[in-house]
């Protein structure tokens, strides 16, 4: 069996979608073969994204959240304060797998996750994300250059949840919504997080 290559996990706290978004391309675009790949751990400030092949009227009500548009495959998504978000920067060339199939670890790895702390959640066909109770409790975007990847994923633990109701999530109108609190109450996003890590680097 092939080795892996190593991972460096980088947890960067609160910080700006903006300038998150340039220093994820910068990285992708002065990497070289010998460069590691990196997990970025993080949440955003309130913001919705709006994905290449976005549509704008996928938001329904302007309520103020700033919207970004950007290079990542998929429609519109919230992110905001109580979400974990994980950024995937990764050579899929190195490590010998396409993007499809980096779609179907993540996942795997986020769905091991919520089994662990109790939570039965499953995929979707034809909607990338996971989802409990048929609602969407983790969405995935990402974008691809040159056989890299960045963007990633975002798992809601204990956030405002409203601001989804002001677009169509993911270009689904009427799609539910959910997050681990509405299943585990006392659940600590430093601890989910930290257990994300690790089944994402089990999975990658």
């Amino acid at each position: 069996m092939a080795h892996s290559p190593a991972l460096l996990v980088r947890h960067l706290g609160l910080v700006d979608y903006a300038s998150t978004l340039a220093a994820m391309q910068h990285f992708t675009a002065s990497r070289t073969p010998d460069t590691p790949d990196e997990l970025w751990l993080l949440q955003h400030p309130a913001v919705f994204t709006l994905g290449q092949a976005g549509k704008r009227e996928h938001l329904v009500t302007d309520i103020g959240i700033p919207v970004i548009p950007i290079d990542r495959g998929g429609q519109i998504t919230h992110h905001g304060p109580g979400q974990i978000v994980v950024y995937l920067l990764l050579d899929l060339k190195r490590r010998g797998y396409g993007v499809r199939e980096l779609v179907s670890r993540i996942e795997q790895a986020i769905i091991d996750l919520l089994a662990d702390i109790g939570i039965a959640a499953q995929r979707r066909a034809g909607a990338p994300g996971v989802y409990a109770n048929d609602a969407k409790i983790a969405a995935l975007g990402l974008r691809v250059k040159q056989g890299c990847t960045y963007h990633g994923m975002a798992l809601n633990v204990d956030m405002d949840l409203r601001p989804f109701q002001a677009i169509n999530p993911c270009g689904y109108a009427g799609m539910a919504v959910t997050q681990i609190r509405h299943f585990v109450p006392n659940c600590n996003i430093d601890s989910v997080g930290e257990a994300l890590l690790l089944h994402l680097q089990q999975q990658l």
